[in-house]
Protein backbone atom coordinates (compact mmCIF):
# COMPACT_ATOMS: atom_id res chain seq x y z
CA UNK A 1 0.00 0.00 0.00
CA UNK A 2 1.66 3.20 -0.79
CA UNK A 3 0.55 6.46 0.40
CA UNK A 4 2.03 10.25 -0.17
CA UNK A 5 1.65 13.44 1.75
CA UNK A 6 3.50 16.89 1.92
CA UNK A 7 4.77 18.31 5.05
CA UNK A 8 2.45 20.78 6.28
CA UNK A 9 3.58 24.40 7.15
CA UNK A 10 4.87 25.04 10.25
CA UNK A 11 5.96 21.71 11.53
CA UNK A 12 9.36 21.84 12.89
CA UNK A 13 12.52 20.70 11.45
CA UNK A 14 13.18 16.91 13.17
CA UNK A 15 14.65 14.05 11.83
CA UNK A 16 12.51 11.53 9.84
CA UNK A 17 11.68 8.61 11.89
CA UNK A 18 11.17 10.91 14.97
CA UNK A 19 8.31 12.44 12.42
CA UNK A 20 7.01 9.24 10.96
CA UNK A 21 6.34 7.33 14.49
CA UNK A 22 3.64 10.00 15.08
CA UNK A 23 2.23 9.94 12.16
CA UNK A 24 2.27 6.64 11.27
CA UNK A 25 0.22 5.56 14.20
CA UNK A 26 0.57 1.55 15.53
CA UNK A 27 3.96 1.59 13.29
CA UNK A 28 6.98 1.02 15.72
CA UNK A 29 9.85 3.60 15.33
CA UNK A 30 12.12 0.21 14.46
CA UNK A 31 9.99 -0.83 11.98
CA UNK A 32 9.58 2.64 10.55
CA UNK A 33 13.76 2.24 10.38
CA UNK A 34 13.75 -1.01 8.10
CA UNK A 35 11.25 0.27 5.74
CA UNK A 36 13.39 3.93 5.34
CA UNK A 37 16.64 1.83 4.99
CA UNK A 38 14.82 -0.87 3.03
CA UNK A 39 14.04 2.26 0.10
CA UNK A 40 10.05 1.93 1.31
CA UNK A 41 9.95 5.41 2.57
CA UNK A 42 11.02 8.06 0.30
CA UNK A 43 11.62 12.35 0.68
CA UNK A 44 11.35 13.97 -2.34
CA UNK A 45 11.41 11.27 -4.32
CA UNK A 46 15.05 9.75 -3.16
CA UNK A 47 15.99 7.48 -0.99
CA UNK A 48 16.54 8.68 2.74
CA UNK A 49 18.15 8.10 6.07
CA UNK A 50 16.31 7.64 9.32
CA UNK A 51 18.38 10.49 10.39
CA UNK A 52 17.84 13.31 7.72
CA UNK A 53 16.14 16.25 8.37
CA UNK A 54 12.42 17.00 7.17
CA UNK A 55 10.80 20.59 6.88
CA UNK A 56 7.85 21.63 5.50
CA UNK A 57 7.02 21.14 1.80
CA UNK A 58 8.71 18.16 1.64
CA UNK A 59 6.86 15.27 0.03
CA UNK A 60 7.01 11.74 2.04
CA UNK A 61 5.99 8.34 0.13
CA UNK A 62 5.65 5.01 1.99
CA UNK A 63 5.16 2.21 0.52
CA UNK A 64 4.30 -0.01 3.21
CA UNK A 65 3.89 -4.04 2.81
CA UNK A 66 0.56 -5.45 3.58
CA UNK A 67 0.12 -7.67 5.77
CA UNK A 68 1.75 -8.73 8.51
CA UNK A 69 3.47 -7.10 11.63
CA UNK A 70 6.92 -8.54 10.78
CA UNK A 71 8.20 -6.56 8.16
CA UNK A 72 11.71 -9.02 8.37
CA UNK A 73 11.97 -12.28 7.97
CA UNK A 74 13.44 -14.87 10.64
CA UNK A 75 16.53 -16.64 9.19
CA UNK A 76 19.21 -18.17 10.07
CA UNK A 77 22.47 -16.95 8.90
CA UNK A 78 25.69 -17.67 10.04
CA UNK A 79 27.19 -14.73 12.65
CA UNK A 80 30.50 -13.88 14.09
CA UNK A 81 30.02 -12.07 16.94
CA UNK A 82 32.69 -9.93 18.76
CA UNK A 83 31.02 -8.91 21.08
CA UNK A 84 27.26 -8.98 22.86
CA UNK A 85 25.87 -7.44 26.32
CA UNK A 86 22.13 -6.70 27.16
CA UNK A 87 22.09 -3.16 25.54
CA UNK A 88 24.09 -3.91 21.76
CA UNK A 89 25.63 -6.77 20.25
CA UNK A 90 28.88 -6.01 17.55
CA UNK A 91 29.44 -8.10 14.62
CA UNK A 92 31.86 -9.20 12.21
CA UNK A 93 30.25 -8.98 8.90
CA UNK A 94 31.43 -10.90 6.13
CA UNK A 95 31.56 -9.72 2.22
CA UNK A 96 28.96 -10.78 -0.10
CA UNK A 97 26.52 -10.02 3.02
CA UNK A 98 23.51 -7.30 2.23
CA UNK A 99 22.92 -5.64 5.65
CA UNK A 100 19.23 -4.93 5.01
CA UNK A 101 16.67 -6.79 3.24
CA UNK A 102 15.95 -4.84 -0.10
CA UNK A 103 14.72 -5.36 -3.82
CA UNK A 104 16.60 -8.18 -5.11
CA UNK A 105 17.72 -9.03 -1.73
CA UNK A 106 14.77 -9.76 0.81
CA UNK A 107 16.89 -13.10 1.91
CA UNK A 108 19.87 -14.19 3.73
CA UNK A 109 20.61 -10.53 4.94
CA UNK A 110 22.39 -9.31 8.65
CA UNK A 111 19.19 -8.56 9.36
CA UNK A 112 17.21 -11.85 8.76
CA UNK A 113 20.04 -13.84 10.81
CA UNK A 114 19.93 -10.74 13.44
CA UNK A 115 16.31 -11.26 13.64
CA UNK A 116 16.91 -15.18 14.62
CA UNK A 117 19.48 -15.10 16.66
CA UNK A 118 18.06 -12.43 19.30
CA UNK A 119 14.67 -13.89 19.04
CA UNK A 120 15.73 -17.54 19.28
CA UNK A 121 17.70 -16.37 22.67
CA UNK A 122 14.97 -13.96 23.36
CA UNK A 123 13.74 -15.73 26.91
CA UNK A 124 17.01 -15.68 28.35
CA UNK A 125 17.25 -11.88 29.04
CA UNK A 126 13.80 -10.69 29.42
CA UNK A 127 13.26 -9.64 26.03
CA UNK A 128 9.65 -9.66 24.09
CA UNK A 129 10.56 -11.65 21.03
CA UNK A 130 7.13 -10.36 18.96
CA UNK A 131 8.33 -7.06 19.68
CA UNK A 132 12.15 -6.38 20.13
CA UNK A 133 14.20 -6.13 17.22
CA UNK A 134 17.70 -5.45 16.40
CA UNK A 135 18.88 -1.67 15.27
CA UNK A 136 20.53 -1.10 12.98
CA UNK A 137 22.89 1.91 13.47
CA UNK A 138 25.11 1.85 10.59
CA UNK A 139 25.88 -0.25 7.57
CA UNK A 140 28.26 -1.65 5.06
CA UNK A 141 28.20 -2.35 1.49
CA UNK A 142 27.62 -5.63 0.70
CA UNK A 143 31.16 -6.26 -0.42
CA UNK A 144 32.36 -4.40 2.64
CA UNK A 145 33.75 -6.50 5.07
CA UNK A 146 34.56 -5.94 9.09
CA UNK A 147 33.14 -4.73 12.56
CA UNK A 148 29.51 -3.36 12.35
CA UNK A 149 27.64 -2.31 15.87
CA UNK A 150 23.96 -3.25 16.30
CA UNK A 151 21.37 -1.76 19.38
CA UNK A 152 19.24 -4.19 20.95
CA UNK A 153 16.97 -1.72 22.88
CA UNK A 154 15.53 1.41 21.92
CA UNK A 155 17.64 3.68 24.13
CA UNK A 156 20.93 2.24 22.98
CA UNK A 157 19.97 2.94 19.25
CA UNK A 158 19.00 6.54 19.51
CA UNK A 159 22.25 6.58 22.16
CA UNK A 160 24.07 4.99 18.57
CA UNK A 161 22.72 7.00 16.55
CA UNK A 162 23.34 10.35 18.14
CA UNK A 163 26.96 9.73 18.20
CA UNK A 164 27.45 8.69 14.38
CA UNK A 165 25.15 11.68 13.59
CA UNK A 166 27.74 14.03 15.61
CA UNK A 167 30.63 12.47 14.21
CA UNK A 168 31.76 11.00 17.75
CA UNK A 169 32.35 7.41 16.82
CA UNK A 170 36.09 6.37 14.88
CA UNK A 171 36.13 4.27 12.46
CA UNK A 172 38.85 2.87 10.50
CA UNK A 173 38.88 0.82 7.46
CA UNK A 174 41.93 -1.02 5.33
CA UNK A 175 41.50 -0.75 1.19
CA UNK A 176 43.46 -2.24 -1.62
CA UNK A 177 43.44 0.11 -4.35
CA UNK A 178 45.13 0.59 -7.73
CA UNK A 179 48.63 1.96 -7.98
CA UNK A 180 49.08 5.03 -5.35
CA UNK A 181 47.64 8.61 -4.38
CA UNK A 182 50.06 11.27 -4.86
CA UNK A 183 50.93 12.07 -1.36
CA UNK A 184 51.24 9.86 1.06
CA UNK A 185 48.99 11.02 3.57
CA UNK A 186 46.53 13.23 3.75
CA UNK A 187 42.55 14.25 3.84
CA UNK A 188 40.01 14.54 0.67
CA UNK A 189 37.34 16.90 1.00
CA UNK A 190 34.70 16.44 -1.67
CA UNK A 191 30.95 16.92 -2.05
CA UNK A 192 29.31 14.26 -3.06
CA UNK A 193 26.00 12.45 -3.69
CA UNK A 194 23.54 10.95 -6.13
CA UNK A 195 24.66 10.89 -9.49
CA UNK A 196 22.25 13.53 -11.52
CA UNK A 197 22.22 11.12 -14.66
CA UNK A 198 22.61 7.61 -13.68
CA UNK A 199 21.01 7.39 -10.11
CA UNK A 200 22.71 4.30 -8.99
CA UNK A 201 26.17 5.71 -8.44
CA UNK A 202 28.01 8.33 -6.21
CA UNK A 203 29.65 11.03 -7.81
CA UNK A 204 30.34 15.17 -7.84
CA UNK A 205 27.61 15.12 -10.67
CA UNK A 206 24.38 15.48 -8.47
CA UNK A 207 21.93 17.64 -7.59
CA UNK A 208 22.06 17.80 -3.80
CA UNK A 209 25.68 17.73 -2.91
CA UNK A 210 27.02 16.75 0.47
CA UNK A 211 30.10 17.80 2.40
CA UNK A 212 32.53 15.00 3.01
CA UNK A 213 35.88 14.24 4.10
CA UNK A 214 37.97 11.60 4.41
CA UNK A 215 41.39 11.43 5.94
CA UNK A 216 44.08 8.89 4.27
CA UNK A 217 47.04 6.99 5.30
CA UNK A 218 49.78 4.88 2.77
CA UNK A 219 50.39 1.98 4.76
CA UNK A 220 52.44 -0.10 2.10
CA UNK A 221 52.92 0.19 -1.91
CA UNK A 222 53.44 -2.94 -3.77
CA UNK A 223 55.65 -1.08 -6.87
CA UNK A 224 53.55 0.79 -8.80
CA UNK A 225 50.88 -1.74 -9.02
CA UNK A 226 48.95 -0.90 -5.55
CA UNK A 227 48.92 0.75 -2.14
CA UNK A 228 47.66 -1.04 0.92
CA UNK A 229 45.71 2.45 2.22
CA UNK A 230 44.22 2.99 6.09
CA UNK A 231 40.81 5.17 5.72
CA UNK A 232 39.30 6.89 8.20
CA UNK A 233 35.80 8.62 7.38
CA UNK A 234 35.14 11.80 9.35
CA UNK A 235 32.02 12.04 7.76
CA UNK A 236 29.90 9.06 6.78
CA UNK A 237 27.99 9.45 3.34
CA UNK A 238 26.81 6.21 1.14
CA UNK A 239 29.76 5.15 -0.90
CA UNK A 240 32.08 8.19 0.22
CA UNK A 241 35.36 5.84 0.53
CA UNK A 242 34.79 4.23 -3.06
CA UNK A 243 34.41 7.84 -4.71
CA UNK A 244 37.05 10.02 -2.55
CA UNK A 245 39.57 7.31 -3.70
CA UNK A 246 38.29 7.04 -6.94
CA UNK A 247 38.77 10.72 -7.36
CA UNK A 248 42.26 10.75 -6.65
CA UNK A 249 42.71 7.81 -9.36
CA UNK A 250 43.31 5.38 -6.94
CA UNK A 251 40.08 3.26 -7.33
CA UNK A 252 39.61 0.21 -4.82
CA UNK A 253 40.92 -3.15 -6.32
CA UNK A 254 37.95 -5.39 -7.63
CA UNK A 255 35.34 -2.22 -6.98
CA UNK A 256 34.04 -2.36 -10.86
CA UNK A 257 31.22 0.44 -10.04
CA UNK A 258 33.82 3.14 -9.88
CA UNK A 259 37.30 1.87 -11.02
CA UNK A 260 35.88 -0.41 -13.93
CA UNK A 261 37.48 -3.31 -15.97
CA UNK A 262 41.21 -2.37 -14.62
CA UNK A 263 41.01 -3.05 -11.02
CA UNK A 264 39.29 -6.13 -11.54
CA UNK A 265 42.79 -8.27 -12.19
CA UNK A 266 46.25 -6.42 -11.74
CA UNK A 267 49.52 -8.36 -13.39
CA UNK A 268 47.70 -11.76 -13.33
CA UNK A 269 46.47 -11.32 -10.29
CA UNK A 270 42.31 -11.82 -10.11
CA UNK A 271 41.00 -9.69 -7.34
CA UNK A 272 37.78 -11.62 -5.86
CA UNK A 273 35.39 -8.87 -4.32
CA UNK A 274 35.86 -5.30 -3.18
CA UNK A 275 39.15 -5.12 -1.10
CA UNK A 276 37.80 -2.57 1.65
CA UNK A 277 37.49 -3.78 5.23
CA UNK A 278 35.94 -1.92 8.46
CA UNK A 279 38.92 -2.73 10.68
CA UNK A 280 38.08 -0.85 13.63
CA UNK A 281 35.49 0.62 15.69
CA UNK A 282 35.04 3.03 18.67
CA UNK A 283 32.64 4.17 20.45
CA UNK A 284 31.28 5.13 23.79
CA UNK A 285 28.84 2.42 25.53
CA UNK A 286 25.53 4.17 25.78
CA UNK A 287 24.91 2.82 29.10
CA UNK A 288 28.20 2.52 30.73
CA UNK A 289 29.43 5.71 28.86
CA UNK A 290 32.59 4.20 28.55
CA UNK A 291 34.63 4.10 24.91
CA UNK A 292 34.72 0.57 23.07
CA UNK A 293 37.09 -0.01 20.70
CA UNK A 294 36.64 -3.31 18.47
CA UNK A 295 38.66 -4.94 15.91
CA UNK A 296 38.75 -7.17 12.81
CA UNK A 297 41.64 -8.33 11.22
CA UNK A 298 42.00 -8.58 7.22
CA UNK A 299 39.40 -11.63 6.05
CA UNK A 300 41.29 -14.55 4.29
CA UNK A 301 40.30 -12.72 0.72
CA UNK A 302 42.13 -10.12 1.16
CA UNK A 303 45.06 -11.72 2.95
CA UNK A 304 45.66 -13.56 0.01
CA UNK A 305 45.71 -10.79 -2.54
CA UNK A 306 47.84 -8.85 -0.13
CA UNK A 307 50.25 -11.90 -0.15
CA UNK A 308 50.07 -11.93 -4.12
CA UNK A 309 50.69 -8.41 -4.54
CA UNK A 310 53.77 -8.46 -2.44
CA UNK A 311 55.18 -11.35 -4.28
CA UNK A 312 54.41 -9.65 -7.61
CA UNK A 313 55.96 -6.45 -6.28
CA UNK A 314 59.16 -8.37 -5.05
Amino acid sequence: MITEFVIDPGERIKRLDAFLVSHERGVSRSSLQRLILAGRIQVNAADAKPSQKIKPGDRITIDKPEPGPMLVANEPVPLEILYEDEALLVVNKPAGVVVHPTSGNWKGTLLNGLLDYLQSNGTSNGRNPEKDHPGLVHRLDKETSGVMVVAKTDQAHQVLCSQFEDHKVVRRYEALVYERPKDDQGTIHLEIGRDAITGKRVSTNTTKPQSAATEFKILHQFGNMASRIELTPLTGRQHQLRVHLASLGCPILGDALYGGQKVSRIQGISIPRMMLHAKMLRFRHPVSKQWADFQSSLPTAMEVVVKDLAVQAA
